[in-house]
Parts: C-alpha cells; structure tokens; sequence
C-alpha cells in the first residue's frame, strides 16, 4: 500500500526510450470496503484536471466507494493522481444542493423545479421582447460533457441568437487555442501524450506538470529513472519539482521575471536561427513568414535578453544548444505562459521553435499547447466559449451556412457579425447594465475570476437577472436569483476530450442526491420551455438523452479538422479513449496531427484569419487570402513589450498565483476530501529565503499581500522562489473552513487585463506590497511535497497521508497507440479544402 498525499507520483516503472510505458493500476477504496463488497464497476475517466484519466468507479449500496485506474487505456495505462483518487469522488456529503432555491425577499430559499424554471423563463422571455438576445450572457466551464456544451451552444447560437457565450476556459485554456490558431490555422492538439515515451528533450514552458498533470509527469518521471533519459528544460520563475528534475537531467531552469516571457522566447528563436539549427528544407516547403521572424528576433542576444529577464545568458544559450541540437523534442505549455503578459505571442513562439526545426507530427516531436480543465477541448469544439462549433470560422459566411442549414435556422440568426463576446468583455457588458440575464453553469466566478471586488459588485447589481447550476451551494451561488441543482461526475453519462483529443465515454454509476438533475437535462428543459423552434416549426434540440446529443454533435463535426464521426458510445466502452480525427480515414483515431506538413490553413478551411499578435488587430478575410497559405503554417513574430503593471517603490513585488497538485480550480469538490483538504487546508503566501529576512518574516507568520486592487492575509511559507516574486495559490475563496469570510482569495489582487489575442486575463502579474501582521504560530499550511516546499526542509513537518492506495504493476502489455495513416501531401483528408 502507498501514501498518495506524500507519494504524489507514485511508484516508478523506469523504461527505455522508444519502449511502452509500463502498466500499474493504481486503486483506492473507502475506509471498510473491500474489493469484494464491490458490486459493480462503473466505466468513466477523471475530471479534475485536463489528463484524462481513464478510470472505474466502484459502486456499493447506490453509492460511489472507490475508484481503479484503467491499465488498458492509452493516457494513463492505469495510474491515477492523488485528486483522481480522492478528490473525485469522495465530495459525496450533506451539502450537496438537492433542491432549487429562490430568492425570495433577498435570501435564497428551496423551491422546486417548475417554481424555479418559471421565474428563469419569464425573465428570459421578458428580457428577449423588450431588448432582444444581447440581453442575454451565458458563462460556462471545462468541467461540463461534449453533449451538454453542444446543447447549450445550440440553445445559444440557433435558438436566442446571443454572441454572449463563454466559458471559464477563458482563464485556463484560451491562449492554446488562439496559438494553435495563429500557427496551424486550427485549434487541435498536434502532439501526442505517446511523444514523452520517444523524445531526447522535453521542454516545459510555464508548465509545472508536476502539480497540474500528476499522471502525465509520471509518465515523464519513468522515462527519466530509465535509460537514455531526455534533457529537460523549463522555464518558471518558481523552483518547482519541474526545475529540479531539469537540473537532474543535465537541462536547464530557466527563471524570468514574471511578463518577460516574450523576451526569452525571442531569445531562444535567435539562437536557433543564428546557429543554423532551421530544418530551411521544412521551413520553405511548409511555412510562411520565417524573413519576417528572423528579423524581428535579430537584436534579442542572449546578452539582451537576459538583461529584461533577469537570468544567465550562457543558460539561455545552454537551452538553445538543447532544442537545437536533439533529435526528438517535445514541448508543453500552459498558465505560466497563458496567464501572463504577451500570452499568445509567446506560445506562438513555442510553435515557431517547433516548425523552424521540423520537428512536429513524428514521434518524441511535437507540441502539447496543454489545457488546464479537463473538458475545455470540447467547450472550444462545441462553440460554448464563444467560437463556432466544429471549428469554423465566424468570419467565413459559408462556415455559418453549414450550421445554418444543419440547424435549419436562418443564417442571419447566427450571431457572426463581429468577433464573439469573450469572458472578460461579458463581464464587463454586465457591469455596464446590457447584459440583464446570465446564466452560470459549472464554474465559480466569485472566485476564479480577476480583480474579485469588481465581480462581485457586478454580481450584486439589481438589474442583473444570475442563474447558477451547481452541484454546491458556491461562493457565487450567493449572488443568484435562481440556484439550479446539478448531478455531477458519476451522477450522469457523457462524453468528454483531453488535453490530447482523446475522446473518453463517463457512464453514470449512482443517481443524483434528491431532485438534482444532470446539466443536459437543465437546458433541454429551458429549451422545451422556451419553445424553441427550427425555422420549419419543429422544435430546434431534437435530441432527448446524452447519446443523441452525441450523435448530433458527430453531424457538425463532419468533414473538420474534430471529426467525430467514426466514434460512438459503443466503440467508446469496454477499452480506451480514442483520438479525433475519427472518421472512415482514421477509424481507429489519429495520436499526432500534420505528420505530412499540411495544415488546415486553406481560407476556405481554416478557423480563424489570424490577428496582430501585439495589437490583437484581426487579418482581414481578403488579405488572409492574398498571402496563400493553402496548407503551410504561419511563423508568426512579435516584439517584446513591458507588462502593463510592474514593481514600484509603493509596490515592490510581483505576486504569481496558480496550482498545488492537492487541489482543483476553487476547491468545490476538492475542499470537501479529507485527505486533499488536510494536505493543503488553507492558503498560504509564499516569499524567497532573501524577501523573507529583509521583510523580518519567518514560517508560518501572518503577512497581508496588497495590490492596488485588495489585499490578502496569509501565513507566510519562506520557500524556494525567486527574490521579488510572490506566490499565491488561486484555489481559495473568502470562506475558510468555519464559514467565516477573510481576504484570502488571489483574486482580490489580480487586475482586469488580458491578452490582446486569446484576452485570457493576466493572472500572473499583480505588483503588491507585502507587511508583516503577527508573528506566527505554527509553519504554514503550504505542502511540503510541491513547489510550495520551504526553504528549510527540516524545520517544516513532511505532509503526510495514509497508506490506502493500492499499486498494481503489471506485465500486461499497456495499449498501442492509435496508427498515424500516410498523408497525400497537399491535402488533409479531414479537412479538405475546396478546390
């Protein structure tokens, strides 16, 4: 038996490069029951973060009472992570909300469904005759199934005609799709998990995997215990556990002040060019724009770079040798870089490296621009966040004629007339009274989102008509003027996509606690009452269970780059997940995309024409045209910037916010695990060894954190860092665990900026100041086993758990990933321009 809060990772199963990943199933159950007592197992995969776990739940007298990994699928070959084996499903308790509740003389009290429904009809209605759909604001998650995105961008798009719909995969997840765009012409992962078994060097840029992908750095671990490991390379102002394995591997850490990241990848793409490591065969043959890019790098030394960075140039140097030089390479990118200054520009970048070198669609080569929820892939595919689904192009009359005539709706019901309403400008429509109606659904924004006394007054407005479904009564729920009551994870069926497009079917193993209902049903339901019809009078959603949604959800996939076609729920049970493209040319999935070179690039195929990177300016669809890409990817270039807020003399330090591996977004599920609760309980404020001894602050003393914005108390962790960056976990709202409101939450310190291209809010560039408040009594509440651990190992009690995790590595071969098909060059079958 093992302790997962401890052992994060897990058991090592070393193996060489090239050979298969090992299987160990990994296996938890509650306290007294024994794999015996299990009457069933339920088939599904994990939600709490963007791996995809495939995994089985164990079910006991109607309830969920343990969960095994799966040793036949290809993500994880039978692991778990610690929140997948506590966090997601032991949230089972008394304050579930069972019953919808109303607001009635200001307080929210049970009702029942058409009580509740009534009012959110009536308000709706109202709001559509007297203003119309602009009226109406729908803001989701990455936490919901593919059928209840699709039904929900339906209901939005072809029934009220809103552009006002996204999720908060806009905070997460946004800037891989928009870097994706801007280089490949489509959102889709090229890459697959399968590369971390076949690279030389693996590049993490922003990424602390070993907190938000547990499984994934497992994976990356047994390659690194075994022979010829890979080099590793990151880049992250924190020491993370990330940073040491590179300094293990003979790599690199690579440590920029926080909004600096343009300067260095411009940096590393210099040194590229300048010593001759372009593939100049692939470049010309399958890209546009490398002149420009050389150009724009050109003045970025190491000597420059390091200067605005503030790092060693012989490191930057060191980490060009590395991805210049290897075979194989594999990069990933996440919120160290999409949450911060010059996001899409910078992930951009990453691509760039990629194509130079030739190095994308072949296996140990490739880039995973990773997500930070678990379904955020398929509220991007399904058009929740605001895209059109199966990614087309808004800007592309014909793309909104396909779903015009697949919903049987007028085109011009199709909200396509300027770019779609993202998050933050959804917010701000609410704050400025046109947006009266909105509807949150599996997200928390009174504390996820920035600058949180903004949102709240926002929330707080009179005029403003919030619906909130939830599984909990959240933070956010308060707010409400109708709460709706949602069955969760194992509670309903559904589909969902990873970080990697694989596509995984989650069975309902219990019922729901009371009159909860699944999300699915929740919209069906407002669309049933809205009469919402086709343009024939029939009704607009025909489809009445989870497998129809699927089903027509498989039609607006059709012929794009997603292409769902040759999935169902029947091909999805009893194995593994299987990768999209799947169609009659990829019947079995396809592991990485663009192994012939061709893109989806073609203006009659492409998602999206592409924008300034600096000013978020979009190409025009003529000048788009003009440049005749038909197929090669953009090398898309871009000056460095300062952040638009740094240190002053009134606030000194930068504070970054982000992840521990023991919790997931704002702790709804998570908080309520025992052993995840005690691992990480409350949150902390972390300072380099250096800012600890010039502020007079030890372990675990109360510090207050102040931005222009608001403030936070804390206890102090004395930790690894960086001097003059903070760190504050986001995780935490303003109750702690009596119930009592502090200022505990990071958002009170970020501030209302985003990207100009994906507009993900800067998260990870607040200037505060940080004071001492009282003398501590006792270490901080921070992990020991992460990033958060403190400078003085010894002087801080380990975290621990229980032994209570079974580890069960086997000699079963672990499955084979899906065939990689020869490609006509100049075409990509599943995406076919025309012409």
């Amino acid at each position: 038996m093992a302790d997962r809060i401890a052992d994060i990772w897990g058991a090592r199963t070393p193996h060489a490069k090239d050979a298969p990943w090992p299987v160990r199933v990994d296996l938890h159950l509650d306290e007294g029951v024994a794999e015996a007592d299990v009457e069933r197992w339920v088939q599904s995969a994990c939600v709490l973060c963007s791996n995809g776990c495939a995994c089985d739940i164990a079910v006991k007298d109607g309830r969920m009472v343990g969960v095994r990994g799966r040793a036949g699928d290809v993500v994880n070959h039978g692991r778990l992570g610690p929140k997948g084996l506590y966090g997601s499903w032991q949230w089972n308790g008394d304050d579930r909300l069972t019953r919808p509740l109303v607001r009635r003389g200001g307080v929210l009290v049970e009702s029942d469904w058409d009580t509740a429904m009534d009012l959110v009809v009536r308000r709706s209605r109202e709001l559509l005759t007297e203003v119309g759909p602009l009226s109406h604001g729908f803001y989701t998650s990455g936490q919901l199934f593919l059928e209840e995105y699709y039904t929900l961008a339906v209901i939005g798009k072809a029934g009220l005609g809103t552009p006002h719909m996204d999720g908060n995969t806009r905070l997460c997840t946004a800037t891989a799709a928009a870097a994706m765009k801007e280089s490949f012409g489509s959102d889709g992962q090229p890459g697959s998990y399968h590369d971390v078994d076949s690279c030389d060097a693996l590049f993490l840029f922003g990424h602390n995997m070993a907190e938000t992908q547990t499984v994934l750095w497992s994976r990356v671990l047994d390659r690194l215990h075994g022979p010829d490991r890979p080099a590793v390379v990151v880049v992250d102002p924190r020491r993370t556990k990330v940073a040491d394995a590179a300094v293990a591997s003979g790599g690199v850490h690579l440590a920029p002040l926080p909004g600096t990241n343009q300067a260095l990848m411009n940096g590393l793409v210099r040194e590229v060019i300048a010593n001759g490591w372009v593939d100049r065969d692939y470049v010309d043959a399958h890209t546009l724009g490398y002149d420009e890019l050389a150009a724009t790098v050109e003045p970025c030394t190491p000597e420059h770079v390091a200067e605005t960075c503030g790092i060693d140039p012989d490191d930057l140097r060191r980490a060009a040798r590395i991805f210049g030089t290897s075979d194989r390479v594999l990069s990933t990118v996440l919120q160290g870089f999409y949450q911060s200054h010059q996001a899409t520009a910078a992930s951009c970048q990453v691509n760039n490296l990629h194509l130079l070198r030739g190095l994308i669609g072949s296996p140990g080569s490739g880039v995973l621009q990773m997500n930070g929820q678990p379904t955020a892939q398929n509220t991007r595919e399904c058009g929740a966040d605001g895209d059109l689904p199966g990614f087309r192009n808004w800007a592309n009359p014909e793309h909104v004629e396909q779903l015009a005539r697949l919903w049987n709706v007028d085109p011009a019901t199709i909200p396509h007339w300027a770019p779609p309403t993202h998050a933050m400008q959804l917010w701000r429509y609410a704050e400025q009274g046109s947006i009266r109606f909105l509807w949150i659904s599996a997200t928390n924004p009174a504390v996820s989102l920035p600058e949180l006394p903004r949102v709240r007054e926002i929330l707080a407005r009179e005029d403003l008509f919030v619906v909130v479904q939830d599984g909990f009564r959240t933070e956010t729920a308060e707010y409400a003027d109708v709460v709706l009551p949602a069955a969760l994870w194992g509670e309903k069926q559904g589909t969902f996509t990873n970080a990697n497009r694989t596509v995984h079917l989650s069975e309902r193993a219990v019922e729901p606690p009371g009159e909860a209902r699944s999300d699915l049903d929740i919209f069906l339901d407002y669309a049933r009452r809205m009469d919402l019809r086709d343009r024939d009078g029939a009704p607009l959603i025909g489809w009445h269970d989870p497998e129809g949604a699927f089903e027509a959800w498989k039609e607006c996939s059709r012929g794009r780059l997603c292409d769902y076609t040759g999935l169902s729920y029947d091909k999805l049970r009893g194995g593994s997940g299987i990768p999209w493209p799947c169609d009659e040319d990829h019947p079995d999935g396809c592991d990485r995309l663009y192994a012939d070179g061709v893109f989806p690039t073609h203006p009659d195929v492409c998602e999206d024409y592409g924008h300034d990177l600096l000013t978020g300016g979009a190409t025009a669809p003529e000048r788009y045209r003009a440049r005749r890409p038909d197929g090669r990817a953009f090398l898309k270039a871009a000056e460095y910037a300062p952040p638009p807020e740094q240190p002053n003399e009134d606030y000194p330090f930068v504070c970054t916010t982000g992840r521990t591996a023991y919790h997931f977004h704002t702790r709804t599920k998570t908080g309520r695990s025992r052993r995840l609760r005690g691992a990480a309980p409350e949150p902390w404020v972390e300072l380099s060894a250096r800012d600890a001894d010039a502020l007079g602050v030890r372990e675990g003393d109360l510090v207050r954190v102040e931005s222009p914005r608001g403030r936070v108390e804390a206890p102090a962790r004395v930790g690894r860092g960086r001097d003059g960056v903070v760190f504050v976990p986001f995780h935490y709202g303003y109750w702690d665990t009596d119930g009592d409101r502090h200022a505990r939450a990071a958002n009170e310190l970020t501030m209302t900026e985003w990207d100009p291209v994906s507009k993900q809010p800067l998260f990870k560039l607040a200037a505060v100041r940080v004071t001492k408040s009282a003398d501590g009594t006792g270490p901080a509440p921070a992990p020991t086993t992460t990033a958060s651990a403190p400078h003085d190992l010894a002087s801080v009690p380990a975290t621990r758990g229980e032994d209570d995790v079974r580890e069960d590595v086997t000699s079963a071969d672990p499955p084979a990933p899906p065939p990689t098909p020869d490609r006509t060059p100049g075409v990509l079958p599943h995406v076919a321009p025309k012409g």
